[in-house]
């Protein structure tokens, strides 16, 4: 017998009440909301979706749009509504997973797929989810030490209350509303963009209007402003927080709703920010390589409430990814080998939940705090990594939503696969060509 075969053997399959089971208190509270339409219905299931997509405005995600709107100003605004659909149709496939089937991607990987696809995926994810993970800590570093405030005081402060709030949340629930509670400091980006006093006009013409140049370096901020908007990491988590909050088929249209929102929402946030640094920024010609950066340029342009509002935002966007990323790689690690795991549970009921979730919390936040270490080959590092797993990803995610035996009737059309495959084909190449400039030695984008 095969190392492969033996290790199947061996891992539980899932169950399938198990996510039934998981979530008796999610049903009971939200029995309230049954037979009712709206606002309150949407309300019951919202969260997994509109929390994966803030989640891609992480610490890459804001320098990104950062270095984009102070090198190109409005030029590359018609790329938004290109990444709104494909993000869209990505999270919506998640969330139609997560809510037929009852259990994560990474569960679905295994039972199709077998063992040997999901231990390369889990390798892949945990090494990129934990240099990501220092990405997160250097933005939220970065963010404080404009208002003088160390790293070394601000990591393991944050690294703590992060580590705490999962550890000890009462349920899942909990911990949803402080991640959406999070979400209201992206509000900060759009008023940062008002103070920037820009042509309206001229930002409405350029979401429209499509222009190319074809210099090197404007290509790769055009494949890395696509490749920041949709990560591994934002699906695995999706699906699970579905499967995990036990929503079912009567609500997947407010699923897929909530999965929807929030890839309008991420990409409405990320517009505001190119915004704000093409007027000025790119105005002045100023030239910047982190948020960091950006944040602190503002401040004589755009005066001292745009600095403040914009460095709130990456703390708040960087602590968010902070606490989601080692959840999603918990959850799906977890998810892939039968261990027990979810929020709110005792640590003696999911002790390898808990004990994945720590050891990538902490040792992201301890790399942050080497002295003297350079954190960008770090983070370029991570970026690849997981640009080699995305594509992975979402061919297991086409095939999934297209099996009729897990399914059913909810199984991808055939408009809907022209869209899906067409996503998946446009990010296969742009990972391609990214992965490619950086073993050809290019600058990656720096954050912090």
């Amino acid at each position: 017998m095969s190392w492969r075969s033996a290790l199947d053997e061996r891992l539980p399959h899932p169950r399938p009440a198990r996510a039934a089971v998981r979530i008796r208190g999610w049903l009971r509270l939200r029995g309230r909301f049954r037979g009712r339409r709206g606002l309150l219905a949407f309300l019951a299931v919202m969260g997994p979706g509109l929390i994966a997509g803030i989640a891609g405005n992480d610490a890459g995600g804001i320098t990104t749009y950062s270095v984009l709107g102070a090198k190109t100003g409005l030029g590359l605004l018609w790329l938004f509504p290109v990444t709104i659909v494909i993000l869209a149709i990505v999270q919506e496939m998640a969330a139609r997973l997560g809510v037929v089937t009852g259990q994560g991607l990474s569960d679905l990987i295994r039972d199709r797929f077998g063992v040997r696809w999901t231990v390369f995926a889990m390798a892949v994810l945990l090494v990129a989810n934990v240099a990501n993970t220092v990405a997160e800590f250097s933005g939220a570093s970065a963010a404080t030490e404009i208002f003088h405030v160390s790293r070394y005081v601000t990591v393991p402060l944050v690294a703590i209350a992060i580590w705490a709030l999962v550890l000890f949340a009462p349920s899942y629930k909990a911990v949803e509303r402080v991640f959406l509670a999070t979400a209201f400091v992206f509000i900060g980006y759009i008023v940062s963009a008002f103070l920037s006093n820009p042509d309206w006009s001229a930002v409405g013409s350029a979401l429209v209007t499509p222009s190319f140049d074809v210099s090197p370096a404007i290509v790769l901020l055009m494949v890395a402003l696509v490749g920041t908007t949709i990560t591994p990491y934002m699906q695995f988590y999706l699906q699970s927080a579905v499967a995990e909050k036990g929503i079912d088929e009567e609500e997947l249209r407010l699923e897929q709703a909530d999965a929807i929102g929030g890839a309008i929402w991420t990409n409405v946030v990320a517009v505001f920010i190119v915004v704000a640094t093409a007027a000025t920024l790119f105005a002045s010609h100023i030239e910047i390589t982190t948020a960091g950066d950006a944040a602190e340029a503002l401040k004589p342009l755009a005066g001292d409430l745009a600095e403040a509002l914009f460095a709130i935002g990456l703390f708040g966007a960087s602590v968010l990814a902070a606490t989601i990323m080692p959840i999603s790689t918990a959850f799906v690690i977890c998810e892939a080998f039968g261990w027990e795991s979810g929020v709110g549970k005792r640590f003696r009921d999911a002790p390898a939940f808990f004990s994945i979730y720590t050891f990538v919390l902490f040792l992201g936040a301890a790399v942050v705090l080497i002295p003297g270490l350079d954190l960008i080959p770090v983070i370029v590092g991570s970026q690849y990594l997981q640009g080699l797993l995305l594509p992975i990803v979402l061919v297991f995610m086409v095939l999934l939503v297209n099996d009729a035996r897990i399914m059913g009737k909810h199984r991808n059309g055939r408009v809907a696969n022209v869209l899906a495959w067409g996503a998946v084909g446009l990010v296969v190449i742009l990972d391609a060509i990214l992965i490619g400039v950086g073993v050809l030695g290019a600058v990656g984008v720096k954050v912090g």
